[in-house]
């Protein structure tokens, strides 16, 4: 069976398990009494590089990285991401870090709080701020959410380093083709039901957008209320939450090499935030949102409570993919065959903020 490195980020530390020859370990937790929001494995160079953004109620929010999977971590003797003493904001929390794909292979992005947009061009060790979009004409009238104003997702393109995709809540998406000096809002067909004007041209509350395996231009969204697909790279979207149980629900991830083939995990409602049916299941769809498939085979048959956040729902890139999530309750999950069964990696952690997975050598 595969290697595979996953690291759990919680309102406590950060967890690493390693799976060798199909068994799991665990390591002591990094960063004691922090809050890891943010994870990223960069597998583009000789050996990976992890990445973390911590936020230490004393000394506040940075961004870590490590060269030897965890043993040991660097902090950057000046910040990491900061912001400019023109823009007169300062750094809460960094909500993403995603390395670029090999199109660029030192380029890493972060997202932050206030929402903003960071570019790395040393993988992660310092950062600038992509200031077109913060000086977006949009922005005056950006609103935080009940979780803030955070950018939560990034997606860079195989096939265009200039191109990048971003979240923001509650703002909405947003694309730019020519390397960040231009963005425009890409919500055509997102509700945003909690609005006078259901049907903005931005302000929807995007929770999490993930990109399809074999179609580049084929992204799926999950919205505060809305499951929605674009073929188009987020030029329309298609509401494809009608198989759901319930269209609500933060996390979001798309398999690793099958096209048309997403996972998410549906939440009982924004005023009641616990799993759907109070189960513990993940849903799949094979057929771009067509149909969905409930997915419990080894998580818990009793009623359950334990929320998963956007972050915390994520892929590795093995054959079969390895599918694993982590929630509000401090237990882990982790599926090595699609999705199709399951089993506990851990339990009683912190409450679950991030998880993310990659095959190791």
């Amino acid at each position: 069976m595969t290697d595979v490195l996953l690291t759990v980020g919680t309102r406590k530390g950060l967890f690493i398990g390693r799976r060798r020859g199909g068994a799991w370990t665990f390591d002591e937790p990094c960063f004691n009494a922090q809050a890891i929001y943010s994870v990223a494995i960069d597998t583009r160079g000789p050996a990976p590089r992890l990445l973390a953004g911590g936020d230490s109620a004393h000394w506040g929010p940075s961004v870590f990285h490590s060269d030897d999977l965890g043993r040991t971590w660097t902090e950057p003797s000046r910040p990491a991401v900061k912001f400019p003493e023109f823009t007169g904001a300062s750094l809460e929390r960094v909500w993403q870090l995603h390395p670029a794909g090999a199109e660029a292979p030192d380029v890493v992005y972060a997202g932050t709080e206030p929402a903003a947009l960071f570019k790395s061009t040393d993988r992660g060790e310092s950062f600038e701020l992509v200031r077109p979009l913060w000086e977006h004409p949009t922005r005056s009238r950006w609103v935080p959410g009940g979780g803030g104003e955070g950018l939560h997702t990034i997606l860079t393109d195989a096939r265009d380093r200039e191109a990048v995709t971003v979240a923001v809540s509650t703002a909405g998406v947003f694309r730019t083709r020519d390397g960040g000096a231009s963005w425009d809002p890409a919500n055509k067909g997102v509700s945003a039901v909690f609005l006078p004007d259901q049907n903005p041209e931005f302000g929807q509350c995007v929770h999490k957008v993930t990109r399809d395996a074999a179609d580049p231009d084929r992204l799926y969204l999950q919205n505060h209320w809305g499951v929605f697909r674009s073929d188009d790279g987020g030029g329309e979207w298609t509401d494809i939450g009608g198989g759901l149980p319930s269209d609500f629900g933060f996390a979001a991830a798309a398999h690793p090499h099958r096209g048309d083939t997403a996972y998410v995990f549906p939440i009982e409602a924004d005023s009641d935030r616990v799993p759907a049916g109070h189960k513990c299941r993940v849903f799949r769809t094979s057929d771009a949102g067509k149909s969905w498939q409930p997915l419990s085979a080894g998580l818990p048959a009793e009623a359950h409570y334990g929320t998963v956040l956007r972050d915390a729902l994520c892929t590795d890139d093995a054959d079969p993919a390895g599918v694993y999530f982590g929630n509000r309750n401090g237990e882990v999950y982790a599926s090595a065959d699609d999705g199709e069964s399951w089993q506990r990696l851990a339990e009683h952690l912190p409450d679950v903020l991030c998880v993310r997975a990659a095959v190791i050598g």
